[in-house]
C-alpha cells in the first residue's frame, strides 16, 4: 500500500469518527465547559458565604475545594455518558478505589479529621502560645493537617493534628506571666527594693497594666532574701521583656546601693589560741 492510498484510508477513519462521534464529541466538551465554569462560581460563591459566617480559612479552603471537585466530577461522569459509557458501573468503581484510597491514607485523613476537630472546637487560636507534647511556642498557623508552632528561637515546630487531639493541652493565651526572681542583702532596705522593682515594671512599655504585676518575698535564703518578680507581657514580647526588667533591676540597685549579694558562708574557728598551739 502507497503512501496516498495509507492517507486516503485514515481521512476515511477520521471522517467515519466525527461523523459517528463529532455530536458527542462537542457535547462532552460543552458539559465539561459548563461544569468548569459552574464549579468556579459556585466555589466563590460558598467561599463569601463561609467568609460571612466568620468560618476559619482552613474550613473556608476545603469546603471550597470539595464542592469545585464534586461539580467537576459529576461533569466528568455526564460527559463520559455521552459516549455511551456506563455510568453505574463507573460509580461503582469508584467508590471501591475510594474505599482502598482511605485505607492506604488513614494516618492523612486521621489528620484531616483531627484538623477539622480543632478548628470548630477551637482549643487555641493564632497567635496564642500552647504546650503540649512536651514542645511549647506561639501558635502561627493551623493547616488541616498539622498545626505549626514557633519558638522564641525563631524555630519552628510542626505538629501532626491527630497528635493533638486528645491530649492534655496548656493554653497561655496571647499573654504570659514572667517569673523573675532578684535577691537582696539582708542588710537592704526591703520598702525600697519593691518600691524600686515597681517602678521598673510600670516605666517598661512592654509589661501589661493588667493583669497587675505581682512582686513579694518569695523565699528566705540562707545569704538573701528572694523578691519574686511577675509582671505579664504580650507573647511576642516575653523574652525581651525578661532581659530589660533584669538589666533595669541591676542598674537601679547599683544606683540606690541595693546590695545584690552572691552566695558566701560564715567559717568560724573554735578553741583558744593556748589551745591552738597544744
Amino acid at each position: 500500500m502507497d503512501n496516498s492510498a495509507m492517507v486516503d484510508r485514515l481521512m476515511e477513519t477520521a471522517i467515519s469518527f466525527l461523523v459517528q462521534y463529532g455530536f458527542q464529541i462537542v457535547g462532552a466538551v460543552a458539559i465539561l465547559g459548563a461544569g468548569v465554569a459552574l464549579a468556579l462560581w459556585v466555589g466563590q460563591w460558598v467561599g463569601r458565604w463561609l467568609t460571612s459566617r466568620h468560618f476559619e480559612p482552613p474550613v473556608r479552603m476545603l469546603a471550597t475545594r470539595v464542592v469545585r471537585l464534586a461539580i467537576f466530577a459529576m461533569a466528568a461522569v455526564m460527559a463520559l455518558g455521552k459516549f455511551g459509557v456506563e455510568i453505574a458501573p463507573l460509580i461503582a468503581g469508584i467508590g471501591v478505589a475510594g474505599v482502598g484510597i482511605g485505607l492506604a491514607m488513614q494516618g492523612v485523613l486521621g489528620n484531616l479529621v483531627a484538623g477539622l476537630t480543632i478548628i470548630f472546637t477551637k482549643p487555641y487560636r493564632v497567635g496564642e502560645y500552647i504546650e503540649l507534647l512536651g514542645v511549647s511556642g506561639e501558635v502561627i498557623s493551623i493547616e488541616l493537617f498539622s498545626t505549626v508552632l514557633v519558638h522564641i528561637d525563631r524555630s519552628r515546630v510542626t505538629i501532626p493534628n491527630r497528635k493533638i487531639v486528645g491530649e492534655i493541652l496548656h493554653n497561655y493565651g496571647r499573654v504570659r506571666q514572667l517569673k523573675l526572681d532578684v535577691d537582696v542583702a539582708y542588710s537592704a532596705d526591703l520598702g525600697q527594693a519593691l518600691a524600686l522593682v515597681d517602678g521598673i515594671l510600670k516605666a517598661n512599655p512592654r509589661v501589661l497594666r493588667d493583669p497587675a504585676a505581682v512582686v513579694g518575698i518569695n523565699a528566705l535564703e540562707s545569704s538573701s532574701i528572694n523578691i519574686s518578680v511577675q509582671p505579664w507581657v504580650n507573647v511576642p514580647d516575653y523574652e525581651a521583656a525578661q532581659l530589660e526588667i533584669y538589666k533595669a533591676v541591676l542598674d537601679v540597685f547599683r544606683q540606690h546601693r541595693i546590695e545584690i549579694p552572691f552566695p558566701q558562708q560564715e567559717v568560724r574557728l573554735l578553741g583558744t589560741a593556748a589551745g591552738a598551739g597544744r
